[in-house]
């Protein structure tokens, strides 16, 4: 799927980090979204974040003549993100595709990094509350697999979920670091966006 040219807006993207705010959330699955956008933002020499559109914002080039982007940390909670996200959009003029959510899967297993266009939302109300927001799912994703529990029992899935990673360390950080090359790769370019069947 081709993407679509910037049309006047002022970046060329909006990678939103889905997590929740608080220091109690530092370091759980739910919250990996958070730490890939910082590590971006880190990595490009972006001024620290604002407060807008409820979230803390940073904007800037990826590097010399690369991309202009804005990097979005909503302090909504994560099942109100759509919330921060939209207002955020609307005033980038970006279209649906320029859009990139940066957050956990527990459909894929831990280590796991998947990029692409649109699909289900898995029952995740960070990916539901950006697709009320933003009124369609055909943003793009980068998937960052955590891994499932062994039950089905919601409650059991969320204290999963917001729980901290039970892997090593450097495990963890790895899998930070390379979800943030894979983000970065669509935003460069150099990575074909599939579109989701």
């Amino acid at each position: 799927m081709p993407l679509s040219g910037r049309r006047g807006a002022p970046v060329d993207w909006l990678l939103v980090g889905l997590g929740n705010p608080g220091s109690e959330y530092t370091g759980t699955r739910h919250n990996i979204g958070f730490e890939i956008a910082n590590l971006l933002a880190q990595r490009w020499g972006l001024p620290r974040a604002k407060s807008k559109y409820s979230g803390l914002l940073t904007e800037g080039r990826t590097g010399p003549g690369g991309p202009q982007v804005a990097v979005l940390l909503p302090q909504t909670y994560m099942n109100e993100a759509g919330q921060s996200v939209s207002p955020a959009r609307g005033a980038m003029k970006l279209p649906l595709d320029r859009v990139l959510a940066l957050h956990d899967e527990i459909d894929l297993p831990f280590g796991e990094i998947r990029v692409r266009i649109g699909g289900g939302l898995a029952g995740h109300n960070g990916l539901k509350s950006l697709k009320q927001g933003l009124g369609s799912a055909d943003f793009a994703r980068v998937r960052v697999g955590v891994g499932r529990p062994p039950t089905t029992d919601p409650d059991r899935v969320a204290a999963y979920v917001l729980g901290p990673f039970r892997e090593p360390k450097g495990d963890v950080q790895a899998l930070v670091e390379q979800a943030a090359d894979a983000a970065e790769r669509v935003v460069l370019g150099h990575t074909e966006l599939p579109a989701a069947r």
